[in-house]
């Protein structure tokens, strides 16, 4: 079978609520030609049953271990690992192409919008686009990307309870610089309303900074929690 061109891996815990309005903004991709994976965690809702549309595979919780499962099952020479709440542009295929086609950069990120209700989160979701650019690593919600060659050359994600992204992204720098796209995906802002903005804010400045202080990932996920 040809490899598809694009494989998108999302990785769900009991996201029944957005399932398949995230499957449903994927349609367009689908429809030229991109693979999607949902790798569920162990969803005690009807993550599973919603979303039988695309291919769906269950494996041990934890986002770092449900995305590289995902990623074994992928048929594409180019992943995309998609949270469940955030939405590419409607042209983030091409843009993914174009981004990687001289092979001088293999892997990269979107910027992100952080939709709603606090104005701070404009202002949060500006620091994390430039901060990104300026340092070369990437969050999660700013949807990673990258060729199949770098994803098995670092290993994949490193199985750790939180930081993942962080830690991918320090590793794939050993590789290249990322592309960093200004198209913006489209992310919730529920983590940060949920617990309060500024609240939440303070926290990832306070357990970014014990991570690259050496601090265990598993006692930052306690923390975190």
């Amino acid at each position: 079978m040809t490899p598809a061109r694009l494989s998108v891996v999302i990785p769900a815990l009991n996201e029944s609520a957005g399932i398949q309005a995230a499957l449903h903004a994927l349609a367009p991709l689908r429809a030229r030609g991109a693979q999607v994976v949902v790798a569920d965690g162990g969803s005690t809702d009807d993550t599973v049953a919603l979303a039988n549309a695309v291919q769906v595979i269950q494996t041990a919780c934890g986002r770092a271990l449900q995305m590289n499962a995902g990623a074994q099952q992928a048929s594409g020479d180019t992943l995309l690992f998609l949270h469940a709440d955030t939405r590419l542009p409607p042209d983030a295929d091409k843009l993914i192409a174009q981004a990687l086609a001289s092979g001088a950069q293999v892997w990269g990120r979107f910027d992100v919008h952080i939709e709603g209700q606090s104005r701070m989160l404009r202002v949060i979701a500006a620091f994390m686009n430039r901060r990104s650019r300026w340092t070369g690593i990437a969050t999660g919600d700013q949807a990673l990307f990258m060729t199949r060659a770098a994803f098995d050359a670092v290993g994949g994600f490193p199985a750790q309870p939180l930081m993942e992204d962080i830690e991918m992204s320090a590793r794939l720098l050993k590789l290249s610089r990322p592309a960093c796209l200004r198209a913006r995906v489209v992310t919730s802002g529920r983590r940060w309303e949920t617990r309060g903005v500024w609240r939440t804010v303070l926290l990832m400045w306070r357990l970014r900074l014990a991570y690259w202080r050496g601090a265990a990932p598993k006692q930052l996920a306690e923390l975190y929690q």
